[in-house]
């Protein structure tokens, strides 16, 4: 399953990017959601290498999460795998200079089911793909609206 979402930005690709690899301001929204995020052993980021371990609800149930940076482009993005017991994927983010002051954030979400039951869970997802790439779409747009005021709060 892929979703994608994607939001032009009022700033410069340059503080994209330093927004988007800011690791402990994505953890600490991720724990304002509800989840519980720790660092495992290993690079600490910004290294490629760097290790996650995401817990949270989903569906009714608790869901565990190991995530690792695999890819960190400078100005360009950055990619996420994810594995956990039932789904393996990744979450690519990236970055476009549309001009000195404007930028386009896309961000692709891969996944692939393993288990029958997440095989499942991802066809029953697949019927309400629409609204979770809305509910996508929304958090990122949220998101860039939040980069582009703390971007206008600097200058």
């Amino acid at each position: 399953m892929e979703l994608k979402a994607r939001e032009d930005i009022e700033a410069p690709v340059e503080h994209v990017f330093a927004e988007i690899t800011d690791f402990a301001a994505l953890e600490r929204l991720v724990m304002r959601r509800g989840g519980d995020v720790s660092l495992l052993e290993g690079p600490v980021p910004p290294e490629i290498g760097a290790r996650w371990e995401v817990r949270f609800r989903l569906c009714g149930k608790n869901r565990r999460v190991v995530s690792e940076l695999d890819r960190l482009d400078p100005g360009l993005g950055l990619t996420v795998g994810f594995t956990s017991p039932n789904i393996n994927g990744q979450c690519r983010v990236d970055l476009v200079a549309l001009s000195p002051g404007r930028t386009r954030l896309a961000i692709t979400i891969e996944s692939r089911p393993i288990s029958i039951a997440a095989k499942l869970l991802a066809q029953s997802l697949r019927l309400g793909s629409g609204r979770i790439e809305r509910r996508l779409r929304t958090a990122v747009a949220t998101y860039a609206e939040d980069v582009a005021a703390r971007h206008r709060a600097r200058v």
